[in-house]
Order: C-alpha cells, then sequence, then structure tokens
C-alpha cells in the first residue's frame, strides 16, 4: 500500500448510496486510507438496497461501491461518538458528505467546525443542487438530476416517454468531479497551507457532461430533442439494422465517410448535396439513414463489422452487459475481479478502469462488514493520543 499514489491521504467517508461512496472508493483505490463513518444498526442504507443477495447481508450494490475502506459506526448525534469523529477529524485529510445542505452543520459536522479542528482538511460535499442557489434544498437523487439537468429530455427516441439514462450519470458524474476537485484541492494546499471547501452537485454533474446538448442549444437556439443511438456532431454514427439485427457505425468524418460508401458500394451518394458534407449528412440525418438501410439489410451484422472494420471504418456488435464483462477485451484488462470477502466467500466486481505502470491497484480490504474495524480505529486514536481510554 506504501507505494501508492494516495498513501499517506485519509479519508472519512461520510457519504452514503453512490456519488460518496463511489468517490471515496476512487480514492481509496490509489492508496487512501479510507474510514466509512455509519450510523449504528442499519448503516449506508445501500446495504439494504436492491432486490436480491449473494449469500450475505449487504447487497451487491454496496460491494461494488466500498472496496478498501473500513468501517466504524457513530451515532453523530451522541456527543461521545462525536468526540470519536472530531478526533478521527484531526487525523484525517479529506472528509465527504452528502447529506442535504443544512444536515452537516446540525450534526455538529459541518465545514467550519471541522476546519477550526483541522486548517489543512478538504471537506467536500456532495448533493442534487449544490449548496447555494434556489433550488439547494430540494431532494436530490439521480433521475431528477437528469429531469432537471435536460439529459431527460434529450435522451431516448422521438415520440416516446422520456427514457432516463440507464447509467446513473448524475451520480457517477459528481463522484468523479468530486474526486478532481478533491485531488485539486489536496495539491494547493501543498501551497497554500490550507485545505478547502468542495461544493459538488448531481445537477452540475449532470450540465458537466452534456457538452454537445448545451453546444446544439446555444448554436441553434433550440433545445435539444431525442435522437436514439444518433450523435449530434456527425453522421453516419449510430446503430443501424442488418438482416439479423443491429450493429454500430461510425462514419464519423469526410474521410471515413468517403470509404464507408466504397464498402457498401454506394458512391453514387458521394455527389448527393444532402450528404456531402458532415454538416449536410447531420442536417439530413433520418433522410441518409433511410437511403442506406436497404443496402445494410442485405447482409449480416457481422459480414457488414468485418468489411468496415477491414477498410479502417468504426463498427461493432452491440453487446449487452453479460457478453460485455466476458468479452476478451473485458478479460485481457481485468475488468472483472473476483473479491475476497468473509461472508460472501468471493463475489465478482468491476476492475479498476485506470491502469497505472509503476503503483498498479489492488484489492486490499473487501467491503467491510457494518463497524467491523471499529476497536482498530479507536486503538489508533488513542495511541496517537487523539482519544482518552
Amino acid at each position: 500500500m506504501s507505494n501508492l499514489p494516495l498513501a499517506g491521504i485519509r479519508v472519512l467517508d461520510i457519504s452514503q448510496v453512490m456519488a460518496g461512496p463511489f468517490c471515496c472508493m476512487l480514492l481509496a483505490d490509489m492508496g487512501a486510507d479510507v474510514i466509512k463513518v455509519e450510523p449504528p444498526k442499519l448503516g449506508d442504507s445501500t446495504r439494504h438496497s436492491m432486490g436480491f443477495r449473494l449469500k450475505g447481508e449487504d447487497s451487491p450494490g454496496f460491494l461494488a461501491l466500498n472496496r478498501n475502506k473500513r468501517s466504524i459506526a457513530l451515532d453523530l448525534k451522541s456527543p461521545a461518538d462525536r468526540d470519536v469523529l472530531y478526533a478521527l477529524v484531526k487525523t484525517a485529510d479529506v472528509v465527504v458528505e452528502n447529506a442535504r445542505p443544512g444536515v452537516a452543520d446540525r450534526l455538529g459536522m459541518g465545514y467550519e467546525t471541522l476546519k477550526a479542528i483541522n486548517p489543512r482538511l478538504v471537506y467536500a460535499s456532495i448533493s442534487g443542487f449544490g449548496q447555494t442557489g434556489p433550488w439547494s434544498q430540494r431532494p436530490g437523487f439521480d433521475l431528477i438530476a437528469q429531469a432537471m439537468s435536460g439529459v431527460l429530455s434529450s435522451n431516448g427516441f422521438p415520440g416516446m416517454e422520456p427514457a432516463k439514462n440507464s447509467i446513473a450519470v448524475a451520480d457517477l458524474g459528481a463522484g468523479l468531479f468530486s474526486v478532481y476537485g478533491i485531488l485539486s484541492a489536496i495539491i494547493g494546499r501543498d501551497k497554500s497551507g490550507e485545505g478547502q471547501y468542495v461544493d459538488a452537485s448531481l445537477l452540475e454533474a449532470a450540465l458537466g457532461l452534456s457538452i454537445w446538448e448545451s453546444t446544439e442549444f446555444w448554436g441553434t437556439g433550440k433545445s435539444p430533442t431525442p435522437i436514439g443511438s444518433a450523435n449530434r456532431m456527425s453522421a453516419p454514427y449510430q446503430a443501424v439494422a442488418a438482416s439479423d439485427g443491429w450493429f454500430v457505425i461510425g462514419a464519423a468524418n469526410q474521410g471515413l465517410w468517403s470509404t464507408f460508401i466504397g464498402v457498401l458500394d454506394r458512391r453514387e451518394l458521394q455527389d448527393d448535396p444532402r450528404y456531402s458534407t458532415n454538416a449536410a449528412r447531420v442536417a439530413n440525418r433520418l433522410e441518409l439513414i433511410q437511403d442506406l438501410a436497404p443496402t445494410f439489410i442485405t447482409r449480416t451484422k457481422q459480414e457488414w463489422i468485418d468489411a468496415l472494420l477491414a477498410a479502417g471504418v468504426p463498427a461493432a456488435p452491440i453487446l449487452d452487459y453479460g457478453e460485455a464483462l466476458s468479452s476478451e477485451q473485458a478479460v485481457a484488462r481485468n475488468m472483472v475481479l473476483d473479491v475476497p470477502h468473509p461472508v460472501e466467500g468471493s463475489f465478482r466486481a468491476l476492475g479498476f478502469p485506470v491502469k497505472m505502470s509503476g503503483t498498479p491497484q489492488e484489492i486490499r480490504l473487501p467491503p467491510p462488514l457494518l463497524n467491523e474495524h471499529a476497536d482498530e480505529i479507536r486503538r489508533e486514536l488513542i495511541d496517537k493520543g487523539f482519544l482518552a481510554e
């Protein structure tokens, strides 16, 4: 552990569900000592989510978000337990919480309180809408953020009911942006000697990822509408139907377009003014796909994929998760790990999505049982003189 990039950094994970725990797990994977501070008895509410279990009582969702952490249960309404938290803060570099704005202050663990204990502390709050503004007190969930950021309005297919992105882009995006803010604050602390407050939100994460959509709105004055699997900046760049099912193509620039229509033996499209430039193809995307459809159904999807790839045109099958997770590429890149666990025996989890050549990550600790490390954490604080016997 000592050679990992964040070795020596201690993080107090006082968050629940997804955005905060995901943020803290990424820090833990890079070597940070992450102590998960949970409510007594029930712990992180994600321990009890999802409709299925493996062997133990903790849900697979909790197991997926909390590797490489230690757990201590503290009742922050109890003065004695709050003293333990304050002792931990003296040893910490980072605190991450995701309560609704104002709740941390009421529990005696707000930024100003903890900053007075440890001025070098980097304190990250993740909420639905941020700590300020007229929406700050609204409850925040991924679905709500997708709805109020514009994501829900632009996803799915035209004329159909709104379609949420099945990946929790607001939650996970907020976790990723928080990691970026936290690491930047730690680097800045080396210059200033002081920590700072990091304020992240699900809404701003969803907006921050809406690059093409916001660009389209500002460029045209019209809000983007659903376009299915297509792309707002390039065409053809979407799923198309072969004789035996769907696959995807990505002729995303002029050179690829020329090669693409050569593979399809549709050279007459080269001189069609509706398709002469990428901008024209985007503007006439529906007509373009209709014109191409009779050609695609003449061969199987694998035949088209093989022919297009041989010519250098991006194309791919549409894999389900079973196929993707067992693919030769996922296996070669170690994207599925077997995690040992004292109750589950072992379970499968996603691997590390970023590889480090000099300091490769590893599973150092399985997701903790509730309060599993309380005794050793308290003993560490006592031995360092931060907590009385």
